[in-house]
């Protein structure tokens, strides 16, 4: 049976009491038995990282890989791969921060700074989980119109009755969240399986296209690009959500207890994200093996895409692939966003709202935006107004990032799983690349006229 429910103890490094953890409900509810054999421990563990996963398949990375894949066909797929490593490393710290101090990164922010620091990336992380909410509901907007027919504001109104499927899913036990998520990345990868075996990629291009490009840097549509994958990809929400869930697990409080844990935490989120990968990428190739090809170099629309499937592949059960897998998608998103929003206000700022007037407050913010652009601007503007949500998550990630890379450097209050120096100075690389690829997009939207 799972240890009783109880908040960690209050550490030297830390300026203030840590408080009940996020997600109470789930908190330490899935058992992991001692006298289990490594395989079993893994698959004990085995389950957030793929929740992490679904990062790579948010409807918004759908926006940015396929403009990235239609335009610059498979250049930017080296933009997918350095996401993917940057998501390793991080994701790995935040196990780590749960683990070695019983804190979610946004217990942890509270805990060390004070109010005047801790606030504002409490609104910062908000804008965040709204800037992936908006591209959710959106994404599973255009699906439900692909693939019944209904108007796009009326899927935007729909989207808000997810809460229902969420309710039951946690009510059930979290490995039935768990195990929904992963279902439904089983669909999204035989969709897209299928897709790229009708699409017949050139792997030579493919294989090239993971290899660095120095126009990156010098071409500022496709860095503008770039840093919407990125933002698509390392996900703010997403370094919260894992830092939380992690701790659904009933492992050892004990030194050899945590290391246990850590190593099999770590282990989960990098088969999951690798996998993730694949997915992530298939994006990029579909849009460069299908529209690039065909010399369309401006599909940025995922309702475009979908139209342009049949004839470019030249089967009507691509089209039909492609709203099921988005529709996959959107659906997953909105778990994983529901839980990470729950963490963020839990975390910082220890209000315990109702699961359904949290899901719905947060499902609203998007939903206002989302339907103000589909009727004043028309639905041609969804496709921008979902990059622009990504490049947003983007500019957010130095403020997650940040404090996960101090916190976890940190001995006095990571104790002896404090990250060694390797991961600490890889972190902090990755930070500035981010930090850097955002003061260069703010310079040329300042000065070199890029638009937004």
């Amino acid at each position: 049976m799972p240890e009783a429910k109880q908040a960690p103890a209050r550490d030297a490094g830390w300026r203030s009491d840590a408080s009940d953890p996020s997600l109470m409900e789930v908190f330490r509810s899935i058992a992991v038995s001692n006298q289990s054999g490594k395989f079993r421990k893994f698959l004990a563990f085995a389950g957030p990282g793929y929740l992490v996963a679904v990062g790579y398949m948010d409807p918004g990375n759908w926006a940015t890989s396929l403009a990235g894949g239609s335009q610059f066909g498979y250049a930017l797929l080296f933009v997918a791969l350095l996401s993917n490593v940057m998501a390793i490393v991080l994701q790995s710290l935040c196990a780590r921060l749960a683990i070695g101090s019983g804190r979610d990164l946004a217990q942890a922010c509270r805990d060390a700074f004070p109010n005047w620091v801790s606030w504002p990336l409490w609104v910062l992380a908000e804008l965040a989980i709204c800037a992936t909410d908006l591209a959710e509901v959106i994404g599973t907007a255009i699906a439900l119109n692909l693939l019944f027919s209904i108007p796009l504001e009326l899927g935007v109104l729909i989207t808000a009755a997810d809460v229902l499927l969420i309710l039951w899913l946690q009510g059930r036990g979290f490995r039935w969240v768990e195990g929904f998520i992963i279902s439904l990345l089983a669909v999204i990868s035989v969709c897209f399986g299928v897709q790229i075996a009708m699409a017949n990629p050139d792997w030579h291009g493919v294989i090239v296209g993971f290899a660095p490009t120095v126009d990156l840097i010098g071409n500022q549509n496709m860095l503008y690009l770039a840093l919407g994958i990125i933002g698509a990809t390392v996900m703010p929400h997403n370094l919260y959500l894992h830092s939380g869930i992690v701790q659904t697990r009933a492992y050892e409080h004990t030194p050899e207890g945590k290391r246990e844990a850590l190593k099999y935490a770590t282990l989960d989120s990098t088969i999951a994200l690798s996998f993730a990968l694949l997915i992530n990428a298939s994006i990029l190739i579909l849009a460069a093996a299908t529209f690039h090809v065909a010399g369309r170099t401006n599909v940025d629309d995922i309702g475009i895409a979908h139209e342009l499937l049949a004839p470019l592949l030249g089967a009507s059960v691509a089209p039909a692939l492609f709203a099921i897998a988005l529709l996959c998608c959107g659906l997953s998103s909105t778990v994983t966003a529901t839980m990470a929003g729950q963490i963020v206000m839990e975390g910082f700022i220890n209000i315990r709202l109702p699961n359904w007037m949290r899901r719905l407050v947060t499902r609203l913010i998007a939903i206002v935006p989302a339907i103000a652009v589909t009727v004043i601007y028309g639905e041609g503007q969804t496709a921008k107004l979902l990059i622009l949500s990504q490049v947003v998550l983007s500019f957010q990630l130095p403020f997650a990032v940040v404090p996960l890379v101090m916190f976890t450097a940190s001995r006095e209050k990571m104790g002896d799983l404090r990250a060694p120096m390797w991961l600490t100075i890889a972190a902090s690389l990755i930070a500035a690349i981010i930090i850097a690829l955002n003061i260069k997009l703010l310079y040329d939207i300042t000065f070199n006229g890029v638009m937004i």
